[in-house]
């Protein structure tokens, strides 16, 4: 029996390959990858020299035969995707469960992941997240989708493309209310961008700005309403401006923290300092 490894690739920069991706890539009989044009990239720009054959959602089943008889016979296999880890949200699980129930030894080579990278730049709770991968193209589909996770109180992860994102926001902030998120775009490559904001104000920017590349967008989970302690917010907008910071960024900062209307901190503010 050969040994199938599931390899993590650079989701941007080739710079991020490990050492033992690379030693992988160069000891496999055959590399199968979700697109083999874009896998060639990575493959050349470490000498690398290896047969490869296309694995992808459309022809997985077909090609499972072949790759689990290339086990058998005692090849080992690379399997890629065209960024990150194959089996999140991208073909894998179908042929590492086939591997496993052979009897095949399978091997992770771990590495990039837009999932995670996403979610620890975000500055959102990571200590327990949801992740949902794409949700339903269809609007209808897609708020069911959502009116399902509105009461899920941890951190939520996305997938969506560049062409969908304003769909999905307005949706979210429709579904939702005005809740934070961040849309992190083009992770590790040149134009790399996080926008974080509540709904409404994450919308406007890319109304104005329209998003390319690959994105993952992040959402703080449902807090249940409390009536905010404005005095609480004041002394701390009050402890900002002592450390020097000048009061109108405070005032902003704060009420974006606590989703409280700026004007009514003022007016709180003025009154304690009667």
């Amino acid at each position: 029996m050969g040994t199938l490894y599931i390899c993590a690739t650079p989701i941007g920069n080739l710079e991020d390959a490990s050492y033992r991706l690379i030693r992988v890539l160069n000891e496999a009989d055959l590399i199968a990858c979700e697109d083999t044009r874009h896998t060639q990239i990575l493959l050349n720009h470490y000498q690398i020299k290896k047969p490869t054959i296309s694995y992808f959602q459309h022809n997985q089943r077909g090609r499972e035969n072949t790759l689990i008889e290339r086990l058998k016979m005692g090849d080992t296999i690379a399997l890629v995707s065209d960024a990150g880890t194959p089996g999140i949200s991208d073909p894998g699980h179908l042929l590492v469960e086939r591997a496993w129930d052979e009897g095949i030894r399978v091997e992770v080579i771990p590495g990039p992941s837009a999932l995670v990278s996403a979610l620890v730049v975000s500055g959102m709770d990571s200590s327990s997240f949801v992740f949902e991968g794409f949700l339903p193209s269809r609007a209808g589909q897609r708020k069911k989708a959502l009116e399902r996770l509105a009461q899920e109180e941890r951190t939520l992860v996305f997938y969506e493309s560049p062409r969908r994102l304003l769909p999905l926001l307005h949706d979210m902030e429709q579904v939702w209310g005005n809740r934070r998120v961040a849309v992190v775009r083009e992770l590790t490559k040149v134009h790399e961008e996080v926008k974080r904001g509540l709904l409404s104000e994450v919308i406007t920017y890319y109304e104005e700005h329209s998003p390319r590349g690959e994105i993952t967008v992040v959402a703080e989970g449902y807090k249940e309403e409390r009536s905010p302690d404005l005095d609480k917010i004041c002394d701390e907008v009050i402890q900002l401006v002592e450390q020097g910071m000048e009061k109108k960024e405070a005032l902003s900062q704060k009420a974006r923290e606590y989703r409280v209307k700026k004007s009514d901190l003022y007016n709180r503010i003025v009154r304690m300092l009667e």
